[in-house]
């Protein structure tokens, strides 16, 4: 494998990694299906915490990365105590508008203040740590593509909040998949183009 599509890979991986979103998304996809088949929240909510708890143990016994697993189970959780303690299906959602709220203001932040946020994630795993900060085109790149993940954050958030405050949770829980997986990949490819542009730097550069 070229360093290039080793970089890459890397980068794909750091944003999350297909295995990532699996564990984050298919329990709220049968939170959806649950939910539209019995009209039952409790079934909803208890079918897609099951599953959570399912994949954190399937990759704990293939000994895979069970970050992103323990991750997702964490937010099916905290999903469901929202939808459970208001008893309304779409406030399922609550807690993913409150996390591209977060992470949209984080990769704005850290754009304005000089420290874009996939620099800091990236240059360790790059092997060029923050020596990116020193050089203009590196660091100019890093921010261009941060910009993209500030625009699919606060993205999410404009498509989704009216839907959300509208009640209707079977076209959020539609648009919340469909701005989900396809966007996430699209930002991450375009991530990765924006920064290969630039060429790497490496510490027995200096």
């Amino acid at each position: 494998m070229s360093e290039h599509n080793q970089d890459r890979d890397k980068v794909m991986a750091a944003l999350g990694g297909k295995k990532g979103l699996i564990d984050s998304g298919v329990p709220a996809i049968v939170f959806l299906v649950l939910f539209n088949i019995y009209k039952d929240l409790q079934l909803a909510l208890t079918g897609a915490v099951i599953l959570s708890v399912l994949l954190a143990i399937f990759r704990l016994a293939k000994k895979d990365t069970i970050q992103h697993a323990f991750s997702g189970l964490l937010g099916v959780l905290v999903c469901a105590f929202f939808a459970q303690r208001s008893g309304n299906a779409s406030d399922f959602y609550i807690p993913k508008l409150l996390t591209n709220l977060g992470y949209g203001s984080a990769y704005l932040i850290g754009n304005l203040v000089g420290w874009p946020l996939l620099g800091v994630v990236l240059g360790p795993l790059l092997g060029e740590n923050f020596l990116w900060r020193n050089d203009p085109l590196r660091k100019k790149v890093y921010i261009r593509a941060s910009w993209i993940w500030v625009a699919l954050f606060f993205g999410r958030i404009a498509v989704q909040y009216p839907i959300y405050r509208s009640g209707n949770v079977n076209l959020l829980g539609a648009v919340n998949l469909a701005m989900g997986y396809p966007l996430f990949f699209a930002a991450a490819y375009l991530s990765w183009l924006v920064i290969k542009t630039a060429p790497p730097i490496h510490k027995s550069d200096n």
